[in-house]
């Protein structure tokens, strides 16, 4: 799923209505030892070498000569090996998969057809990864997962990465669907539409050059027979002239339907006659373009934590936690709309667009950075730098309060601030970035009839903002104090009182219901039913019988509206009838709620119909998924790029600790935060 990016991941996600930035743990490991100097990053590290599949992941010539002096080169990585049993794969690994791949007999007659779509680990099993000591035992044997194309057909492969030969073993493919875009598909795919004279015709008549035209891909969907059987993509266009923010001036109403593996158009619809192109005035975003923001200081914390601070011992919780798949649903049922209903992670590929982080932006001064392993389309490796920041941030939350009444005498006040309390586990969705606009020969609200429907708001003169979802779902794969988990559900409700018990008429009362089954522990989130869910261990227990676990809370969230049966809402079901939670047993082939081929699928092969099995889930091996969603009814503050909007969940320990586990922090003084003083004035 790793291949070279740079521009197009905004593109992509911009297409998704947001640039999503998951503020979650990584559910990878990346190779440890990383500088932490920059360089640009279209360095390649081997002599400025490229390849035609990584077109932003190496230099393409000497630059300008006045341009500021070249910083230290960062690592190669050519020579990392991997040191734990969960490290991705390395340079030397990915090449060592290229060459068992172009050798084996399926490959060998047409080595230059073999298109990669993602290569990763092959985990080994659990087991083996928790009963792994470092220094004490070998890493077990490496494998890989690649799935590829070949000549029209799709390839699911696993490599043996040992010594000897390497074995290539084939693997199930599903049934329907295709694999995720590559990066070099979804380059070229940009240009295929100015092969056809239709659509050059279409520029023409709305008197639009073509060197003015940014044209981008955009998946389809699955409606029907009729896409079946062909690769097939839409591509719309906008225009560049006047703005770095193309995005604001869509060539509404022109599509262009385009088969994937020939590069061949098919079909131009153009249905936007008399809707002008939106004006490039006031859409341009950059600095020195806009208005500035005012920039906001950020204190730093003390640094070093223990999982259980009252004993010191290391704890497990949750083996991996990780984002599944990300369903962005557009609301307009119009020709060049129904179908714009995206899987980030099927269709575009989570982390396949990644770009660097920018120091003081995206990450504070003190934040460690770490480069990353990506496979082009050719199955060669390469490296794109300061993908992943990791550093420790002072939340400014107090932990606990407790001042102490003066009647009883004792003057006693505590405060205890929070740095980061690493007993609880916030997931943290932030969505940014540059809508998806329609559009419209609209110009002002008072030229809007009343039974018009723009499916949207009217952001600018000739801009619709279409109204959409946002679908985060996350895979968490628990182990509280070890695998052998319960879900419950701990339902509240009001209970009355019988005649002459009390002077209350009702009270609050928590029921606990251990799901056996995982019909059992699909929730719909109801505000006046309410409930808390927990992840309990059966067979561990606190000194005073309650069985440790974690919850998860539910923060600002929303459902699909969509109908069941409606095409999208079946290939994004698990996000069905505001479900928000599901529990499964452990599968380690079940990590993509969407499927495995999301592209082009019927929904055959999702969360929703693992979980039709039903199959027992009480003291498991449990996975828990969470859905976080956002309904998007755009309004002017959003154009022409859109402010961050963020909402979260957390994981919070429930009778995990035998009291407090905080109690032995000591107060923040003056001396553990930096004075901040104001920056100087000039006049």
């Amino acid at each position: 799923m790793d291949h070279s990016t740079s521009l197009l991941r905004l593109i992509f996600l911009a297409l998704g209505a947001a640039l999503v930035v998951l503020v979650v743990r990584s559910a990878f490991r990346l190779p440890g030892d990383i500088d932490t100097t920059t360089t640009s990053l279209f360095d390649d590290g081997n002599g400025g070498s490229c390849t035609r599949f990584s077109p932003w992941a190496c230099r393409q010539g000497r630059g300008d000569p006045r341009s500021k002096p070249s910083k230290p080169r960062r690592p190669s990585h050519e020579s990392d090996v991997p040191r734990h049993p969960l490290d991705p794969l390395t340079v030397r690994e990915v090449n060592r998969v290229r060459e068992l791949l172009r050798a084996h007999p399926l490959f060998a007659s047409a080595p230059s057809s073999l298109f990669v779509h993602s290569l990763e680990l092959d985990e080994p099993e659990k087991s083996v990864v928790k009963s792994w000591r470092k220094g004490a035992d070998p890493l077990p044997p490496r494998r890989a997962v690649a799935v590829v194309r070949f000549r029209g057909e799709s390839h699911v492969l696993g490599v043996d990465l040992s010594e000897g030969d390497g074995a290539v073993t084939p693997l199930p493919v599903p049934a329907s669907g295709y694999p995720m875009m590559n990066m070099d598909e979804q380059t070229s795919l940009c240009f295929a539409p100015f092969k056809d004279a239709a659509f050059n015709a279409s520029l023409l008549r709305r008197g639009v050059r073509a060197s003015d035209v940014a044209c981008l891909p955009i998946s389809l969907g699955w409606y029907g027979p009729a896409e079946e059987n062909r690769r097939l993509i839409k591509s719309q266009c906008f225009s560049t002239e006047g703005t770095a923010n193309f995005y604001m001036r869509p060539i509404e109403g022109l599509t262009v339907l385009v088969d994937m593996d020939t590069a061949e158009v098919l079909h131009v619809s153009d249905r936007g006659a008399g809707i002008p192109i939106p004006a490039a005035a006031n859409t341009d975003y950059r600095h020195g373009h806009s208005a500035p923001n005012p920039a906001e200081a950020q204190a730093q914390g003390r640094h070093g934590y223990q999982t259980d601070p009252a004993t010191g011992e290391h704890r497990d919780v949750m083996y991996k936690g990780m984002a599944s798949e990300l369903f962005v649903p557009y609301m307009d049922p119009t020709e060049a709309w129904y179908f714009k209903t995206y899987m980030d992670a099927g269709e575009y590929g989570f982390g396949l667009q990644a770009m660097p982080l920018v120091p003081l932006n995206d990450c504070p001064r003190h934040a460690r950075y770490l480069d990353a392993v990506f496979v082009a389309a050719d199955g060669r490796p390469y490296v794109r730098e300061n993908m992943i920041c990791v550093f420790e941030r002072y939340a400014g939350d107090i932990a606990w309060r407790h001042s102490e009444s003066p009647i009883t005498g004792m003057d006693q006040r505590l405060v205890m601030d929070i740095f980061n309390f690493r007993t609880l586990k916030n997931k943290k969705v932030g969505l940014s970035g540059i809508l998806m606009v329609k559009g419209t020969q609209y110009s002002h609200m008072n030229q809007v009839h009343q039974n018009d429907n723009m499916y949207g708001t009217l952001l600018s003169e000739n801009v619709i903002g279409v109204i959409h979802d946002h679908f985060v779902t996350f895979r968490l794969d628990m182990d509280i104090d070890g695998a052998d988990n319960s879900f419950v559900k701990v339902a509240m409700a009001r209970q009355n009182t019988g005649a002459g018990e009390s002077p209350r008429k009702s009270y609050l009362k928590a029921t606990r219901h251990v799901a056996r089954t995982e019909k059992d522990a699909q929730v719909r989130l109801k505000l006046y039913e309410p409930s808390e869910f927990h992840i309990v261990n059966p067979t561990k227990k606190t000194r005073v019988g309650n069985p440790v676990g974690y919850k998860v809370v539910p923060t600002g969230t929303a459902a699909s509206l969509l109908d069941p049966e409606d095409p999208p809402q079946k290939r994004g079901a698990f996000t069905n009838n505001q479900l928000q939670i599901w529990v499964t047993p452990y599968n380690k082939t079940e990590e993509w709620a969407g499927g495995l081929f999301v592209y082009q699928s019927k929904g055959e092969d999702t969360l929703a119909t693992w979980s039709e099995r039903d199959r027992p889930i009480e003291n498991k091996d449990l996975v828990l998924w969470y859905t976080l969603g956002f309904h998007h009814v755009p309004c002017q503050e959003d154009f022409p790029i859109m402010p961050t909007v963020s909402s979260s969940f957390d994981l919070k320990p429930v009778n995990f600790f035998e009291s407090n586990p905080i109690l032995g922090q000591r107060p923040t003084q003056e001396n553990d935060l930096p004075v901040c003083a104001a920056a100087a004035t000039t006049s």
